[in-house]
């Protein structure tokens, strides 16, 4: 049966951008129902938009559903999950280039996003399912914030060498890194 995958996007990006086409068509190809979410204004993001995008678009939260996100994605989704009344069990999720505090390399304005501490207990309770993936040599999201983030999720840490922030721009239309990690994680299941 397939699973339904909701792939979340960061600043500055959209859904036709870096590897977000080429891992939503390879989800379609194995039968999987594939969201990649359109977040309003992402040149200049508010968190009020972001969430409320997430809540009029994620369906039916339950242990077939996974989250791909990357960047300011990750956060969102966090903050997203924590909000909800009762958060039921649900399939799992990848964060990749995952951040939770304020980062000086991005806009003040953004710092909303993480002002707020996320309730990570809430969020591990619901899901066994969690990993994160950051680069060694990321030059907006620092390694060392995303290794935080995996440990304050007692997630599954990826770290990988070269990948800088996993854009289109760093040489990323494709992560196969990120498909056979959600294709393990939905085989457990």
């Amino acid at each position: 049966m397939g699973k339904q995958v909701y792939i979340i996007h960061g600043y500055g990006a959209s859904p036709d951008k870096h590897w977000f086409p080429w891992l939503k068509e390879k989800l379609i190809a194995d039968n999987h129902e594939v969201s990649v979410l359109q977040m309003p204004n992402s040149s200049d993001p508010k968190k009020e938009e972001w969430l409320e995008t997430l809540a009029n678009k994620v369906r039916g939260l339950d242990n077939n559903t996974y989250f791909v996100t990357h960047s300011l994605g990750s956060i969102t989704l966090l903050n997203y999950l924590e909000q909800l009344d009762s958060l039921p069990n649900f399939g799992g999720f990848i964060l990749v280039a995952g951040f939770s505090e304020p980062l000086s390399s991005l806009p003040p304005s953004l710092n909303p996003f993480t002002l707020k501490k996320v309730d990570y207990k809430k969020i591990i309770s619901a899901t066994n399912s969690r990993v994160v993936i950051a680069a060694k040599d990321d030059y907006i999201v620092p390694f060392q914030l995303s290794q935080n983030l995996s440990k304050q999720l007692t997630a599954s840490f990826y770290p990988v060498e070269k990948g800088g922030h996993f854009r289109g721009d760093d040489g990323f239309i494709t992560l196969p890194l990120v498909y056979n990690i959600l294709n393990n994680m939905m085989k457990m299941v």
